[in-house]
């Protein structure tokens, strides 16, 4: 079994002009490719390569010692960079509805506050990494952060449920290093109809995206 690169939901251009074609070239097809194709190296001998990427992160630690942090690395890039593809989308933006709308308003007051608490953190992110919201297992959320290729799957019962990448080749091409103004830019690329569903398949037990191991030809 192997994993291969998942399908974009939209045209490679979709997103354009707030995020160009040009930085998806490289952030996609190079940089998500790579993660993809060290992961699969990775796992061999590890017993655990016929999972699915999302099992895969809830059990890294199984990974031997000599193993586990390429599992981390690259599972990680996998897997967080594939949620990222899904919770964007053209013609996006503005305010979530439903049961998130709710329960952002629970957690921190207002829309408007939770786009400066989630902002912070996503400019707080010392280096690369990301910023999250995630779910707890009341259906609560959660602001949080990440270095690296790491997840709260990996070490949690918290499910993430949206994201944004904030190493710089996320964003360089448009704003070089000025990453407040890729986080402003996110909040026009957000699929709220996207987050919706992960935060149902989330609190329903149910997989968050479907990124499965697919057969090796």
């Amino acid at each position: 079994m192997t994993h291969t690169l998942p399908t974009l939901p939209w045209a490679i251009d979709a997103l354009e002009p707030n995020y160009l074609a040009s930085t998806m070239e490289f952030h996609y097809k190079k940089h998500h490719q790579a993660y993809v194709d060290k992961l699969n190296a990775a796992l061999e001998g590890t017993g655990l390569e016929d999972l699915a990427i999302e099992e895969l992160m809830t059990r890294v630690q199984e990974v031997a010692d000599g193993k586990r942090q390429a599992v981390i690395n690259n599972g990680g890039g996998h897997y967080n960079h594939t949620l990222f593809w899904n919770i964007m989308g053209p013609n996006a933006g503005g305010e979530p509805t439903g049961t998130v709308a709710e329960k952002i308003n629970e957690a921190f007051g207002s829309f408007e506050n939770f786009k400066v608490e989630f902002a912070n953190a996503a400019a707080t992110q010392f280096g690369s990494g990301w910023a999250w919201l995630t779910v707890n297992t009341d259906g609560s959320l959660n602001i949080e952060k990440s270095a690296n290729q790491d997840n709260c799957l990996m070490n949690s019962d918290r499910k993430p449920i949206m994201v944004i990448d904030v190493w710089e080749h996320a964003y360089y091409l448009e704003h070089q290093n000025k990453r407040p103004s890729w986080i402003e830019t996110f909040y026009k690329l957000i699929n709220w109809s996207a987050v919706e569903t992960n935060y149902q398949n989330a609190t329903s037990g149910k997989t968050i995206i479907e990124v499965n191991a697919a057969a090796a030809a």
